[in-house]
């Protein structure tokens, strides 16, 4: 099965440049964050929205490029695996053509009730990695 990659456009703040005339690298946290949200939110049905949060466990950022105040820049996230509650991403931030950072990141699904560690159906898995839509 192949997954179904997601561009998330990032929009550049004055805030979020650093004394360095570049984007503090505590920002691409945030881009990650909300590129891998966004993924859920765009393919996962609208029951699972309502039932489902994410808590990130952890990130790796390989940053290779600053990133400046003008840059279009894109997050470009793939889920790897799911494997039980836990969720593998890859997510590569460009400049055009330039690589800015490559993050790997792990996620844990939460009952949005209890806030407990919650399984993730295959059925909504499988949309994830190009079989299940509808």
């Amino acid at each position: 099965m192949k997954n179904i990659p997601h561009q998330h456009s990032i929009a550049i703040k004055p805030d979020d440049i650093d004394f360095m005339g570049h984007v503090n690298n505590a920002n691409y946290l945030t881009w990650v964050q909300d590129a891998v949200i966004e993924h859920w939110q765009k393919i996962a049905p609208s029951d699972a929205l309502a039932t489902h949060l994410w808590v990130a466990l952890k990130h790796e950022i390989t940053y290779r490029k600053p990133a400046f105040l003008d840059d279009d820049v894109i997050a470009e996230v793939f889920l790897e695996k799911v494997h039980g509650a836990r969720a593998f991403y890859s997510t590569i931030i460009r400049r055009g053509e330039d690589v800015l950072a490559e993050v790997q990141s792990s996620w844990c699904c939460v009952d949005a009730d209890t806030l407990r560690p919650m399984r993730i159906a295959k059925d909504i898995a499988a949309r994830f990695f190009g079989s299940g839509i509808k």
